[in-house]
């Protein structure tokens, strides 16, 4: 079993920044794909960012320019840093890892942005 505890949220003003972490643990075989994904109230969930076992990144273009990913493997924490939050950004965020086939989520965090 896989667990995903999220961190960080919280409200800030447009145009503020806040950096997410997502730590680890319980039974891991390797390094993983791992993203963050986002719901905003009234929405479907969707994907943000991600990052391969290899470092390599991607970004929803919503977010690309303004939010950072990236992770520590041997503190097995992801990190998402957002900057020049708006408005939109408002959601809770959630961590993924895939495993052997699995999605394995966290609880989220709540990041709310004020105009």
């Amino acid at each position: 079993q896989v667990q995903l505890v999220e961190s960080g949220g919280g409200l800030v003003q447009a145009g503020g920044s806040l950096r997410l972490s997502c730590a680890a643990s319980g039974t891991i075989f390797s390094i993983n794909a791992m993203g963050w994904y986002r719901q905003a109230p009234g929405k479907q969930r969707e994907w943000v960012a991600g990052i391969t076992s290899g470092g390599f990144t991607n970004y929803a273009d919503s977010v690309k320019g303004r939010f950072s990913i990236s992770r520590d493997n041997a503190k097995k924490t992801l990190y998402l840093q957002m900057n020049s939050l708006k408005p939109e950004d408002t959601a809770v965020y959630y961590c993924n890892l895939k495993q052997a086939g699995i999605n394995y989520w966290g609880k989220g965090t709540l990041v709310t942005v004020s105009s």
